[in-house]
């Protein structure tokens, strides 16, 4: 089998308000499945992407892979990306040959463009499964009082009271999310929703434990 691991490292993954950031969470778990395959005897291939694919290591069965995952995870920094879309379109070019492919992001994209390549995967026949990572903070904004609020991909701040805009936000959040599972249903592809506050070993546990039961 060919695995494919699609990590975002765009700068929006460097949210860290409750344990570790987004990005260093996606990569835990990426390095988590690829050591499963491995032991498998899987061939597991990486792609970096941001608003390009930033490196690509293609899948391979090699004593070895695991290590050079974790290089290229290692030696990469966070990129700014207006949008990740043609990074995934263009991710979705190099998976060239039936596998699954588990794609590691927060998914702050449009979603019509993100679904696009979803498409071209599920063309490919490429099963596809979703791990859609959030902060805490980003999911249910549990805050209290006035708050500065940073983009970290265009660097634009906002002051404002949290319970004033926490309604609104979390209205906002949640038909956006429910969006988001909707296309993933009718398109037959897994979406695994996980905060990094969440221990990484029990919720990918509780995820394959899942999974096996519906094989």
């Amino acid at each position: 089998m060919n695995l494919y691991l699609l990590l975002d490292v765009s700068s929006s993954m460097e949210c860290k308000n409750v344990g570790v950031s987004k990005r260093e969470y996606g990569a835990a778990l990426a390095a988590s499945l690829s050591h499963l395959a491995l032991r498998q005897h899987d061939a597991v291939g990486l792609i970096l992407l941001a608003d390009e694919v930033i490196a690509h290591l293609p899948p391979r069965a090699r004593p070895h892979q695991l290590q050079e995952i974790l290089r290229v995870i290692t030696a990469t920094t966070p990129r700014k990306a207006s949008s990740t879309a043609r990074a995934f379109q263009q991710a979705a070019e190099l998976c060239k040959h039936r596998g699954i492919v588990i794609i590691l992001s927060d998914l702050f994209d449009d979603l019509d463009a993100f679904m696009q390549a979803i498409d071209r995967l599920r063309f490919s026949r490429h099963e596809v499964i979703v791990f859609h990572l959030w902060d805490p903070w980003e999911r249910d904004l549990p805050l209290e009082g006035h708050y500065r609020f940073q983009d970290l991909e265009t660097g634009e701040a906002l002051v404002t009271q949290a319970e004033s805009v926490r309604t609104a936000y979390r209205s906002a959040v949640n038909e956006w999310r429910h969006a988001l599972e909707r296309e993933c249903r009718n398109r037959a592809v897994d979406r695994v929703e996980l905060t990094t506050a969440e221990p990484l070993d029990a919720a990918l546990l509780d995820y394959l434990v899942r999974r096996a039961k519906t094989l």
